[in-house]
């Protein structure tokens, strides 16, 4: 039969041309040449809705969640298109209204493999649950949805279209108690986005871990995100099966893989780089760290034929595997994700004064492990951080805090191409050379401030200027009350002479109310003047408070009369308290 064509029909974000035979319908692009064919035999049901670009054409296939949608159909067009569809496919297409007021709060729907928002009775969108990847609680009302992203190459993902990688549904309240039963009598209320959770969980099989799973490993120590998961292995994807959480990880999300020892000699960490990463509440995780004892064995047989092991794995993969536990699950990663693993540097092993050892140090507050890959530096804590070598402008060796001679560790300040510097402190002063060279090799920028030493002379200078400062600070001063030295008393006298000359015209005689109303008005310096004035005017009183000591109690007075004098201006109150 003659197959009828529509012009100006959209695919997604290109336009170009669509047919409909009694073979299927194929849709090809006016520019590039790329084609979608639906053969007759997979078509399951077909829609009309409106859509922004007038009208769409939306068909499901048979035994997949796939579906296909065209744009720019006209109004004219739709009793046409239902014809051809009830006459090629013997199927027939339904009109379907969407809801166009734009609220952001309806209902939720689970309907086959899809979840339908409704506003108003009417579907506003529509999720299709296999394409959910993994499923979240964010606090107690907030469920996330993050998607499956398509497998592209990385030339391509600079006009690839955009894709919707997270939804999040606010979900409150709380269910009410099944009483009918009564095993659930005494439970508590479940919230309605726990409740919702499960059931995405459940639709979109994230927790379910049946199937015909190539191999598992059973309660695996990981790190990060911390806790005991069961790890399913399947062709395309990996599941974490936690007693809390639950992960899918696609393979096409592992970027990078590597198998680190760690210093302790007893673990070997295996760290999987996930891009996008994978989330627990608000917290992501962008590294999985697997942790193995050394001593630990293992066998694992993979349900995989041998045909299948020499095709599509091309031998990297055996039908059992066996040895120690950190090498089986190595080898069935890389050959799974079909990615090579990466392990420190042999170049650096062999300069570095303990081979089995990385390079302790910090970053910021975290403490660490630092490891020197062939195209990179990777730090492995609590929070891995990797750098590449690529991205690298400089790398600086430098002391926090001017770095005295003495100091036994240095810091390492890694300057990238883009984005703000990281220093990794406390490292071993002995591994400063090693580090360098294996840096030069690798052709990479390394500087040494050397200003280190010169801030520790001049450091050493004003320590002992401060020093001296500090000790005359600490000496009392010397201001003698009712006697003393004679080079003392001579500057008291010339002190009294200034600042007699300086005030006012009143004589040595004056009485006590001019005396008061000076102090009052003068500065502190003119207050211990008249003191020593007031203190030698009284003669008879001296020998009568000494009672023979000599100069032993003059020495002593001065202190504590220059110390309240200092403190509160009251030098001569103090001081006839102290005599009487």
């Amino acid at each position: 039969m003659s197959t009828t064509e529509y012009g100006d029909i959209w695919h997604l974000e290109e336009h170009g041309k669509l047919r409909i035979g009694s073979s299927g319908i194929s849709w090809k692009a006016l520019e590039g040449g790329k084609t979608v064919n639906v053969p007759a035999s997979e078509l399951k049901w077909a829609e009309w809705t409106r859509v922004a670009r007038q009208f769409q054409l939306r068909i499901g296939l048979k035994d997949t969640w796939r579906r296909e949608a065209f744009d720019g159909f006209t109004r004219q067009d739709q009793d046409s298109v239902g014809g051809l569809i009830k006459q090629h496919f013997d199927l027939n297409m339904e009109v379907k209204e969407l809801s166009w007021r734009g609220w952001n709060w309806g209902a939720t729907d689970f309907r086959g493999q899809d979840l339908v928002f409704l506003i108003g009775n009417k579907p506003a969108f529509e999720i299709p649950l296999p394409s959910v990847a993994n499923s979240n609680i964010a606090g107690k009302t907030e469920v996330s949805l993050e998607f499956i992203q398509p497998d592209m190459p990385k030339k391509s993902a600079k006009n690839a279209p955009d894709e919707l990688m997270e939804l999040r549904m606010y979900i409150p309240g709380t269910l009410p108690k099944d009483n009918d039963n009564e095993d659930d009598a005494g439970a508590e209320e479940t919230s309605a986005a726990q409740a919702f959770h499960e059931s995405i969980k459940e639709k979109a099989d994230i927790g379910q871990v049946s199937g015909e799973s190539i191999v598992i490993f059973h309660e695996v120590l990981v790190s990060t995100p911390r806790g005991r998961y069961d790890i399913h292995m399947f062709p395309n994807f990996l599941r974490l099966h936690g007693k809390t959480y639950d992960y899918k990880v696609p393979y096409n999300t592992i970027s990078r893989m590597f198998l680190l020892p760690r210093a302790d000699e007893q673990n070997v960490s295996l760290v999987v780089n996930l891009d996008p990463p994978i989330r627990q509440g608000q917290t992501r995780y962008p590294f999985l760290v697997l942790v193995f004892n050394r001593d630990e064995t293992m066998v694992a047989e993979l349900n995989l034929d041998e045909e299948t092991l020499a095709t599509k794995y091309e031998g990297k993969l055996e039908k059992s595997h066996d040895g120690p536990a950190h090498q089986v699950v190595a080898n069935v990663f890389r050959g799974l994700v079909q990615k090579n693993i990466a392990r420190p540097s042999s170049a650096f092993a062999a300069q570095s004064q303990d081979p089995s050892h990385p390079v302790k140090c910090s970053l910021k507050a975290v403490q660490g492990e630092l490891y020197f890959l062939e195209k990179s530096i990777f730090f492995l804590s609590k929070q891995p951080y990797l750098v590449n070598f690529n991205d690298v402008f400089n790398v600086v060796f430098t002391r926090l805090g001017g770095g005295m001679a003495s100091a036994k560790t240095i810091d390492l300040r890694i300057e990238p191409k883009a984005g703000s510097d990281v220093t990794f402190s406390s490292i071993g002063k002995a591994e400063k050379e090693y580090i360098e060279d294996f840096l030069n090799s690798k052709k990479v920028r390394v500087k040494t401030e050397a200003v280190d030493e010169v801030m520790a002379v001049d450091l050493g200078s004003e320590d002992e200027e401060m020093q001296s400062v500090a000790s005359s600070d600490d000496e009392p001063p010397k201001v003698r009350v009712g006697g003393g030295d004679d080079d003392e008393s001579s500057e008291d006298e010339d002190f009294q002479a200034s600042s007699s000359d300086e005030g006012s015209p009143t004589s040595d005689s004056d009485s006590d109310d001019s005396d008061a109303g000076s102090a009052a008005s003068s500065p502190a310096k003119p207050k211990k003047a008249k003191a020593r004035e007031t203190s030698g005017s009284p003669a008879p009183k001296k020998p009568k408070k000494t009672d023979g000591d000599g100069k032993v109690k003059p020495k002593t007075k001065p202190k504590v009369a220059a110390e309240k004098d200092d403190s509160d201006g009251e030098g001569p109150k103090k001081k006839k308290k102290r005599i009487d």
